[in-house]
């Protein structure tokens, strides 16, 4: 196991995230399956230790954005379906039969060019149809029913394609407004409306799936043969609206104090002088900044634990550092905060909220210079260092 540099670091609790698995599949119909969405490095958590938990765990398909993603699975251990939820671009065709990825038809022109490939490069490639019922996003526009229909038993007598699923996304599901209600349910209606159509024809799929995690929720008869969990198995909010589910969060930020200083009243701290100190004030310096993905835009408004006990960042946020309030407090070179997560009333999204970020960008945009360690049994048993050469 690689050292930790006590700098800042994320932590990952392993059990929270079996504890959200298992909490999802018992809300689940008998039958139904659970593709988990490990995208953006499983949202910031770590893909390659996030999906071996997860293919153990009972999750029984993986979703990513890309080949690349796909491909660090497969070579991690991963042997479970993969889907590739957006493009790829043709020349790949070999390389998604041979590792058995999935890839999206995101259109007949896109099925055609990968059907054109395939029979080059001698393969048959899987496949699953998306279909576009209001995100506007990629997929078969199936405002049209038959037109739509038309085009996609076109792309099923294409040569060297073997489609076995659809699946579409919700825009709104994630919203409580009656408006945003009545366009969920129109989407479904318009993706069942394609599906029964091409049933009528003889035209079938293995797999039909189009619950995010908020339809997973608040949609429970949407769930078709597959639901598409993402933030949900991390222990997050699918939106605004509250988490309907017993789901815990897996994620905390750390960081260690770099150095003490006293200020005099009226001095000021960091780039801007946006804060000057009122009275004479001690000062913590911790070694995190914006680079590592905490936002700029938490600067003065932030707060962190320390010592069972809330602090206040002061000053504007730099690249690699920042600066708290810890007057009156017995505080060294060191120790230990944390910035959210764990044991502290701060959460990740009241954190989220206040930089202006949703969940989703604040925890994808916590960057690889942050070591992710992951936590079993409340013992350290993994230690992933992006920045160390393999």
């Amino acid at each position: 196991m690689q050292e930790l540099l006590n700098r800042s670091w994320v932590e990952v609790d392993l059990d929270k995230l079996r504890h959200n698995v298992k909490t999802i599949k018992d809300n689940l119909d008998d039958g139904t399956a659970l593709m988990a969405i490990v995208k953006a490095d499983a949202y910031g958590h770590g893909a390659e230790v996030i999906a071996d938990t997860l293919q153990k765990s009972g999750a029984d398909a993986f979703g990513v954005s890309n080949i690349l993603e796909a491909r660090n699975l497969r070579e991690s251990g991963t042997f479970a379906p993969i889907l590739i939820l957006g493009y790829t671009p043709v020349k790949y065709a070999k390389e998604l039969s041979e590792n058995r990825i999935t890839q999206t038809l995101v259109s007949y022109d896109y099925a055609s060019e990968l059907s054109d490939a395939a029979v080059e490069q001698n393969v048959t490639v899987d496949c699953h149809v998306a279909l576009d019922t209001g995100m506007g996003r990629i997929g078969f526009d199936s405002r049209d029913t038959e037109e739509c229909c038309e085009k996609i038993k076109a792309a099923f007598d294409l040569p060297n394609l073997r489609i076995s699923g659809i699946f579409t996304h919700f825009a709104v599901a994630d919203e409580m407004s009656d408006s945003s209600a009545r366009f969920t349910e129109l989407q479904h209606e318009r993706f069942t409306n394609v599906i029964s159509s091409l049933a009528r024809s003889n035209y079938f799929f293995r797999l039909i799936h189009c619950a995010n995690s908020a339809t997973t929720m608040y949609y429970p008869e949407f769930q078709h043969d597959m639901v598409r969990c993402g933030i949900a198995i991390y222990g997050l909010a699918p939106g605004s609206r509250p988490v309907a589910m017993d789901l815990r969060p897996v994620m905390t930020l750390k960081t260690t104090v770099a150095m003490v200083k006293e200020l005099r009243a009226g001095e000021p701290i960091s780039y801007g002088r946006t804060f000057c100190c009122p009275t004479d004030m001690k000062i913590a310096t911790v070694p995190i900044g914006y680079a590592d993905g905490y936002p700029k835009s938490l600067s003065n408004r932030a707060v962190a634990w320390f010592k069972r006990r809330i602090i206040h960042q002061v000053g504007s946020v730099c690249m690699d550092q920042m600066m708290f309030d810890v007057t009156g407090y017995d505080i060294h070179e060191g120790d230990e905060i944390t910035l959210f997560g764990g044991d502290s009333p701060i959460t990740f999204e009241n954190l989220a909220g206040i930089s202006g970020l949703s969940n989703y960008e604040f925890a994808c945009g916590l960057s690889r210079r942050l070591p992710r360690v992951y936590i079993e049994n409340g013992s350290v048993i993994n230690i992933v260092d992006y920045t160390q050469k393999k």
